[in-house]
């Protein structure tokens, strides 16, 4: 658990006294008590316990209230092994004397939390798309191989072995996936800037480079055409194994027995002729339809997940809210800024707004800087007192405020620093401390902000008065008419509404990228549905000529060729909604930062899932419109002058 992660970029340690690391390498530091200390090198701590280091027997002559203790435990692999290690060596110590415990898992957690919070989402939509590619790759193979039987038996007949016919098909796949997968490298790569600086935004790295490493370009790189390879050779060895006489006879035509006891089961119903020989078509070509039906699911999942994760985080937003009563923030003047001096002092100014017409609840509070024992870096801390806020409703885990020597803390504080409900920390303020317990967990926040009750604050400055009232309005009342109020009352108080209501940007950012994640995955999706028409046209062209020859209208031949996709798209619905609603609840359950109540992840309703049905629908349409349309057009002379 070392608290230097990485050290010294400037210069080595100095192994004598009267060095410490900080400043500007060379220069003296004089310090009270006569101690002189030299600069010679630059350091940075990950985990900001220490801003400046010296050797061990300096120490004393500082007389440091506290002193740190590294160790590096045999059993260190979880957060509860690590707990129980720091329990059997502090447990002979006198109760408090134990300040404050940091691990390098929570150092980690720290390092990496902005990213976090959009890995789980990236990397499930990562996965449906390749998932999709890999299933169109297979299912073009596929038709290529079936669509070139003749080809196949021609290039065997000529003196091509069967391994170099498989090679042919491989080639076909390989030289566009690695073009691709270069062409992705490069795109990601230059993405990947801009947002790993935005992530790590403000994250001490010391040495640490942010960048996506050599490795996994070459992975990508080379791995991509790989498992395109992979996802070719199943079809490609049909090729292999196919008969040079038997590819010449047969020719792409599906075999005259696939799908008939279906086709006569659809002739006996009451359907019109066209539609029961689309429904029937799937079953032709069992396996073309099986892929084809696995890339539609796959879009299904990706517009289910979208529309779940929206959902959600529209429902947080509203939760974190406040409730539909107007909120105002009255902000005491700061004449440092060039704004008036308020008149009423904190209580005379909390009694006023009391007093207005409209007020429902006055809770007043101060923002304080408080170091945290065991950090340097400090905390942004509210102290409040006075009506319960409208935060108190977004506690996910413990309770709220209730008494001295408490705080409430987000997600991030607690997972950046390895704490659970329950724990206690101590906040330092001007050589005062307390020892504060966290009694509740809020729905979101940053690592570095929490909340405390106003009695915490008396025990480490009773002078500090509040600045900021967090007022709420009773129903019908007139925002305007009391923010005027407000104003006639003391001009060096501003009111304003509560402008974190409504969408917030994270929300807008991640609904954003699901929504472009959707539209490219429903694309993909529907470009297999598009190839799977395709092939099935161009091997049915003697039927849909002779169809045409007995009397079938152009309107019925893409009606039948569109059935035979909505059937498939109408199964992929069925399939692919709970495939989403799964991911979706893996995803906004490993958020670092946020914790989702139940009431916001329970966003699936009846006429929802039933919109949602119709996903898979919608898709196969669209994919299989422009075929379907194309083989509308086909004239007998064209099909007889091809056979």
């Amino acid at each position: 658990m070392s608290a230097v992660w990485r050290a010294a970029r400037a210069a080595t340690w100095r192994r004598r006294l009267q060095t410490v690391v900080i400043g500007a390498l060379g220069s003296k530091l004089e310090l009270p008590g006569g101690v002189s200390l030299t600069v010679v090198g630059f350091a940075t701590s990950m985990s900001q316990s220490a801003g400046a280091w010296v050797m061990p027997d300096q120490l004393a002559r500082f007389e440091a209230p506290a002193v740190q203790m590294l160790y590096r435990f045999t059993s260190a692999a979880t957060e509860e092994q690590l707990r129980s290690s720091l329990a059997g060596i502090t447990a002979a110590l006198p109760r408090g004397s134990l300040d404050a415990s940091r691990s390098y898992i929570s150092l980690k957690a720290a390092f990496s939390g902005p990213s976090d919070d959009y890995l789980p989402f990236m990397t499930l939509f990562g996965i449906l798309g390749l998932v999709v590619s890999v299933l169109i790759v297979g299912n073009v193979i596929s038709g290529a191989v079936i669509s070139g039987f003749r080809h196949i038996g021609v290039l065997k007949a000529l003196g091509f072995t069967s391994n170099q016919v498989v090679a042919v098909y491989l080639v076909i796949v390989g030289l566009p996936a690695v073009a691709g997968s270069v062409l992705g490298v490069a795109l990601g790569g230059l993405l990947t800037v801009p947002v790993l600086e935005a992530a790590f935004q403000g994250i001490e790295t010391g040495t640490a480079t942010i960048a996506v490493g050599t490795w996994v370009q070459v992975i990508c790189v080379l791995g991509v055409p790989v498992l395109t390879a992979l996802a070719a050779l199943v079809p490609a060895l049909r090729a292999h194994r196919l008969p040079a006489a038997s590819a010449i006879n047969v020719g792409s035509a599906p075999h005259a027995t696939r799908g008939l006891r279906m086709q006569r089961l659809l002739s006996g119903t009451r359907l019109p002729r066209a539609l029961s020989l689309g429904l029937g078509q799937p079953f032709a070509r069992p396996g073309r339809s099986a892929m084809t039906l696995g890339a539609v699911v796959l879009g299904v999942t990706t517009v289910t997940l979208s529309t779940g994760l929206t959902s959600t985080l529209l429902a947080f937003d509203e939760a974190s809210g406040g409730g539909q009563s107007t909120e105002f923030f009255v902000r005491a003047g700061r004449p440092g800024l060039g704004q008036a001096t308020r008149k009423l002092n904190d209580r005379e100014t909390e009694m006023m707004l009391r007093s207005l017409p409209g007020t429902l609840t006055v809770t007043p509070g101060v923002f304080v800087g408080v170091d945290l024992a065991g950090s340097q870096q400090p905390l942004d801390v509210q102290f409040l007192r006075g009506d319960t806020p409208s935060l108190a409703s977004q506690i996910v885990s413990g309770r709220w405020l209730e008494g001295p020597d408490e705080v409430v803390v987000p997600p991030a504080f607690l997972s950046q620093r390895g704490l659970n409900v329950g724990d206690q920390i101590t906040l330092v303020l001007r050589g005062k401390q307390v020892r504060a317990s966290i009694v509740g967990q809020a729905m979101e926040g940053g690592p570095r902000f929490i909340w405390s009750s106003w009695q915490t604050l008396t025990g480490l400055a009773p002078q500090i008065q509040a600045d900021l009232y967090q007022v709420r309005l009773r129903p019908g009342a007139d925002a305007g008419s009391y923010a005027r109020a407000v104003k006639a009352a003391d001009p060096g108080l501003r009111a304003e509404i509560d402008a974190d209501k409504g969408e917030s940007i994270g929300t807008a950012t991640v609904v954003g990228f699901a929504l472009v994640f959707t539209t490219l995955l429903t694309f993909v999706a529907a470009l297999g549905v598009f190839n799977t028409v395709l092939l099935n046209t161009r091997e049915r062209r003697r039927d849909l000529g002779m169809l045409k020859a007995i009397g079938m209208t152009p309107r019925q031949v893409t009606a039948m060729t569109m059935t035979s996709m909505t059937l498939l798209g109408a199964a992929s619905g069925l399939l692919g909604i709970p495939i989403g609603m799964a991911g979706h609840r893996v995803i906004v359950d490993n958020v670092g930062s946020i914790v989702f109540p139940d009431s916001t992840k329970d966003v699936w309703h009846v006429p929802q899932l039933a919109l949602l049905a119709l996903a898979g629908v919608t898709i196969a349409v669209l994919g299989a419109l422009v075929p379907a349309r194309s083989a509308a057009r086909l004239t007998i002379a064209k099909v007889l002058h091809s056979e």
